[in-house]
């Protein structure tokens, strides 16, 4: 009787090999972006406070405030923080949130900037101007 051997040949499991790769030189990179992302949204969420005090000035003063304790947020410059974001300021209508701490090195360092601007009695946001980081990783309402 003939011995017949059951399994896999080499061939066939370095395309196993193959295919994982490739699949994972896809993955690990969007994976990164979406870090990135989520890290951004922290300092979209700490400005969101922010906004609040800043749209509460302007309309029971009719200007911007010049600093954080003029807004009525935490004074000094680190004391608006989170995970991955050091501070976030106000000055003048705009709020900047800048990044580092354990944030990915693509954004370390980097700036958020929402300007406000009266839009006919309310007050709208814009993450355009002055901001920093790339477009990749901006919501897409920054976009």
């Amino acid at each position: 009787m003939k011995n017949v051997q059951k399994g896999f040949t080499l061939i066939e499991l370095m395309i196993v090999v193959a295919i994982i790769a490739i699949l994972a030189a896809i993955a690990i990179p969007q994976y990164q972006n979406y870090i990135i992302r989520t890290q951004v949204s922290e300092g979209m969420n700490l400005a969101d406070g922010a906004k609040t005090a800043v749209a509460e000035y302007y309309n029971n003063k009719g200007g911007w405030p010049s600093t954080n304790a003029s807004a009525g947020l935490a004074a000094g410059t680190g004391s608006i923080s989170g995970k991955y974001v050091t501070g976030v300021t106000t000055t003048g209508g705009k709020i900047t949130a800048v990044f580092g701490n354990e944030s990915n090195t693509k954004i370390s360092s980097d700036v958020l900037v929402l300007s406000a601007y009266d839009k006919g009695g309310s007050i709208a946001w814009s993450c355009k101007n002055g901001t920093t980081i790339s477009p990749a990783f901006l919501p897409t309402s920054c976009r």
